[in-house]
Formats: structure tokens, sequence, C-alpha cells
């Protein structure tokens, strides 16, 4: 099964660019719903957040409080990391069973934090999506209603372009209208359907 990853730093435009793969009758998994699914229903996940984090982790129906959550996360760097350690061997376990009962030509696999190839083996291809960071900073302000500095933090967390463009296969610039990235959307559709045809035929 032919697989792309998708990545971008946050309001890049990634998640319009996977509903317009969606769109085409692409499987589209994202890493950060499985993330949301695993802290909402998994109850020794939730256990083990609990237990670190401590009971002011959670909002007034005692479930997890994803933007307090995400607060602190993004505050203390350590604390990341301790998150990310317990969520993604979970989460790429998640996706492998997703991808295992795909139908579609190909698969698209919106990873955020996607910065190296070796952990994602059953990535072919990788097209980062990138914007101008004024324009990124503006779009997670108006979303999340943050400030300036929050929206600052926020990207300053996440792998940088440099890093995102040295794994990309294929690169698309956000700095357009909606019609211009559907375009290029378009385009590489066809080609990855180009791509997975001949794996399969080689297979």
């Amino acid at each position: 099964m032919y697989c792309v990853g998708l990545t971008g730093s946050i309001a890049s435009g990634k998640s319009t660019v996977a509903a317009f793969f969606k769109s085409k009758g692409i499987t589209v998994i994202s890493a950060d719903h499985v993330a949301r699914e695993l802290t909402q229903t998994d109850e020794q996940v939730q256990k083990k957040i609990i237990k670190h984090f401590g009971q002011s982790i959670l909002d007034a129906f005692e479930a997890i409080d994803r933007p307090k959550l995400r607060q602190i996360i993004f505050a203390h760097p350590e604390q990341r990391l301790w998150l990310e350690q317990l969520l993604h061997p979970l989460i790429r376990k998640r996706i492998v069973y997703l991808l295992g009962n795909n139908k579609s030509p190909y698969s698209v696999v919106e990873i955020p934090l996607l910065k190296e190839r070796t952990t994602y083996p059953y990535l072919d291809r990788i097209l980062v999506v990138l914007a101008e960071p004024e324009q990124q900073i503006k779009r997670v302000m108006v979303r999340d209603n943050c400030s300036k500095q929050e929206a600052q933090a926020i990207l300053a967390a996440q792998p940088s372009d440099k890093e995102r463009i040295a794994i990309a296969d294929d690169i698309i610039l956000n700095n357009a209208s909606l019609e211009t990235l559907k375009r290029k959307v378009a385009i590489l559709h066809e080609q990855y359907l180009l791509l997975a045809s001949r794996q399969n035929t080689i297979s």
C-alpha cells in the first residue's frame, strides 16, 4: 500500500491539504486525531497522564482538559517530551492498524511533528506544506484565541522548516489562494496515483 506522509508546521495549511486529498476519495489518517482518541478513550493512557500531571489537568467533567494540557507542554519542553514518549508509540501502532484497512489507491498520513523517516518506515513519500511564519502566527492567534507570544511559542516547539525540507520529497508553498492550493494538490494526486500503480505492479 502506497503511503504519503503529510507534514507542516501549525497553521501552514496541511489540514486543508489533507481535506483536498480526502475529497478525491483518498484515505487520510490524522496523527492528531489518533492522539485525541487515545487521550479521550484509552483508560490506561488517561490514568498515566493524570498521575503525571495531577488532578488539575481535568476539566469540570473529569475529562482531560486538552487546552490546559497543551499550555503545559508548550511551556515546559520536558513535559512535552514525556507526553510524546507515552503517546507516539501508541499512535504509530494505531496508524499501522488503520493503514491495513485502507481501500483507496494510496493513503495520506498527516503527522505534524514528522522530522525523520526512520520512525515511520511505511512512508513511501513525504509531502511538506510551508507557509510564511507571520501568516502562521496570525492564523494561530485567530484559531486558538491566543496571544502572539503564545503562538510564537507553539511554532518554536515544532520541527523547523529546515528540518522538514530535509526529508521532503514534495513541497507545497501555501502562499496564495485556496484555489491555487487545490490545484497543487490535484497535480500531486495524479502523481501519487501513478506511483501507487507502479508499486502495485512491481509487488
